[in-house]
């Protein structure tokens, strides 16, 4: 239920701390994803990253009572669709990413995700180009491309995959939109979890993942890590996008977050890894971030966003 004119000033004031949490979460992402994949695995974080994820979310919907939801016949079949693509595909993507880059390359690669919107929203669902989402995605691509230092064909690979990573969500994205029944976030992203935990891990048990584990003593010593990897990172993260968009109109709130993502990041990574960006890193980190705002503050982002129910909004590395 929509808010009364007095409640509507601490509605607000809450929706922009719940975007300022968002926001700062998702800014330690890439550092946390680069600590963890520099003694494990990719595929085995995003595992246990997920995993862990997964129980927190049952954990939630279980003191709901809303556990039977996930299984509900309307939403069910989209809902492992966005799993399989949002979380499954999306993790595997971003840590074995990860593991190949800087945890700076990371967040900048990440922000192609407008390039793939602009795209799909055309082919998909006939939403016009215009002419500052073309600038705006131009500038975009310029910015990665500044930052992203010359290497060997075998060093695009990290890159790469981060810039694939976009795509899944986009896409698990497109899946709602195309059909999904209105569902609680709690229960969209308890199927995320859920399902892309089971994904990934039946994956990571087929390549012989288990084996591959270090011995007790030295992988007990990285599982707090790989629980606030998945349960504070990623699915508080998620919740806390929900909150912000229950709050603040989709437009404000992705305007707020998604450019502030990339340049937090910068002091994440440096608390975390020492990592400090070089100027061409520094230049096109801001240079992207000039071209998401432009991107998600166009007129025709916010004439989408005024009849787009709230379950559809961007989700954060999250995603």
């Amino acid at each position: 239920m929509p808010p009364s004119a007095s409640e509507r000033p601490s509605h607000e004031r809450a929706g922009l701390v719940f975007a300022a949490l968002c926001a700062t979460n998702g800014a330690f992402v890439p550092g946390f994803a680069k600590l963890t994949t520099t003694t494990l695995p990719g595929l085995t974080v995003a595992v246990f990253a997920t995993a862990f994820a997964a129980v927190a979310a049952l954990a939630l919907l279980a003191a709901k009572r809303e556990l039977g939801l996930l299984l509900d016949a309307r939403s069910a079949p989209r809902l492992a669709a966005m799993g399989a693509l949002g979380t499954g595909v999306a993790f595997l993507l971003f840590f074995e990413g990860a593991q190949r880059t800087s945890a700076i390359e990371a967040a900048l690669c990440l922000q192609v995700e407008p390039v793939y919107s602009l795209v799909l929203a055309r082919v998909a669902l006939g939403h016009p180009i215009t002419g500052r989402r073309l600038l705006a995605v131009a500038t975009i691509l310029a910015g990665i491309a500044l930052a992203l230092e010359a290497r060997g064909a075998s060093g695009l690979l990290g890159p790469a995959l981060l810039l694939a990573t976009p795509l899944a969500w986009q896409l698990s994205h497109l899946v709602a939109l195309r059909g999904l029944p209105a569902v609680h976030a709690r229960v969209f992203s308890g199927a995320r979890y859920v399902v892309g935990s089971a994904l990934l891990a039946a994956l990571w048990a087929a390549r012989g993942g288990p084996a591959e584990l270090p011995a007790w003593d030295a992988l007990a010593p990285q599982l707090p890590a790989l629980a606030l990897q998945g349960i504070v990172l990623s699915f508080v993260g998620t919740l806390l996008w929900y909150e912000t968009i229950s709050r603040l109109d989709l437009l404000r709130a992705t305007a707020i977050v998604v450019p502030s993502i990339p340049l937090l990041s910068l002091g994440a990574s440096f608390l975390l890894l020492g990592e400090v960006p070089s100027l061409r890193q520094a230049l096109g980190m801001a240079l992207a971030a000039a071209g998401v705002l432009a991107f998600v503050s166009a007129r025709d982002a916010a004439r989408s966003a005024a009849g787009e129910p709230a379950r559809r909004g961007r989700s954060q590395l999250i995603n």
